[in-house]
């Protein structure tokens, strides 16, 4: 939570079991789509699963906006931001399926879990936000995380794929500063719809040349994609309307069981040791960055609690 959100009273312990079970159900649905994309990705490029992403949660979407009563904000919106997230999420789209192609969910998770570190840094300078030393901690030793999940002069993830991985959740951290900024302006509703369609259409562009026939056996993958995507944004839009997002966030380390479970059930892999030290660092690194925030969003002075 940014210091400039207003203070929120305390919920009642029935909000907050609410929010926190719609989290789960969130991360485990979100969970079920990446599992989906990995799958589609031995037959199909990168681009075209990301645009295959994009187009089949489209409509449910478009039924979930019409439903909570969001058509009239499809339209005012600040456009110039909402493409700038566009292109940085087809970037984003692109490397996360590239790396999911050619590594365990597990190992792809763990790097890309560096975001939120990534996030904290990036709003200093762009939007001006204040960084104590202790954060800064955290943001240095998640980045050591990521190399030792990396491990570049081993036999680590420190292929292409591995690096593909960190700028994808590069852009991912660029694309959730400029939510930061449309959302003051601009509705869920509107922030969702459009980020999906323009990863539809830009990801359907750039593969267009090298589109492949989509086989009928993989229909209901790719129909699982597009439901547990939409689902899985419904969910999070009610977490986070009865919860606050320092409370919430954490849950999205839930995740791993979903992709360990996956990777063992599905493909028969599992990352190796080193690969776990690094995946702990990194998640360690996270929850005190986010245990700071909350503490710096409470005083609102800074740094001066423990």
């Amino acid at each position: 939570m940014s210091r400039s959100e207003p203070r929120r009273a305390r919920l009642p312990p029935s909000s907050a079991r609410g929010a926190a079970l719609w989290m789960l159900l969130a991360v485990a649905l979100f969970a079920v789509m990446d599992g989906g994309m990995k799958w589609l990705s031995s037959s199909y490029p990168p681009l075209q699963v990301a645009a295959l992403r994009g187009a089949t949660a489209l409509p449910l979407v478009f039924a979930w906006v019409a439903w909570s009563g969001g058509l009239r904000g499809l339209l005012r919106v600040h456009w110039r931001l909402h493409l700038l997230r566009g292109a940085l999420g087809v970037a984003m789209m692109w490397g996360f399926v590239y790396g999911l192609s050619r590594m365990p969910m597990t190992t792809a998770y763990a790097i890309v879990f560096v975001a939120p570190l990534m996030i904290a840094a990036m709003a200093v300078p762009l939007l001006g936000e204040r960084v104590g030393p202790r954060r800064w901690t955290a943001i240095a030793l998640g980045l050591v995380g990521v190399l030792v999940v990396l491990r570049p002069s081993g036999d680590g993830a420190a292929t292409r794929a591995g690096l593909v991985l960190v700028m994808a959740a590069a852009c991912y951290s660029a694309a959730a500063i400029a939510v930061r900024v449309l959302a003051q302006r601009d509705s869920v509703q509107a922030m969702v719809f459009w980020f999906l369609a323009m990863i539809a259409v830009g990801a359907g562009a750039l593969a267009w040349p090298d589109w492949q026939p989509i086989a009928r056996a993989d229909l209901l993958p790719i129909a699982i994609v597009g439901a547990a995507g939409a689902l899985g944004q419904v969910a999070l839009t009610h977490a986070f309307r009865l919860g606050e997002a320092s409370q919430l966030a954490p849950l999205e380390y839930t995740g791993l069981v979903w992709v360990v479970l996956l990777d063992l059930g599905v493909w028969g892999v599992l990352p190796d040791g080193a690969t776990w030290a690094g995946v702990a660092i990194i998640v360690a690194s996270g929850l005190y960055l986010m245990r700071r925030e909350r503490i710096v969003a409470q005083a609102g002075t800074g740094e001066a609690q423990p």
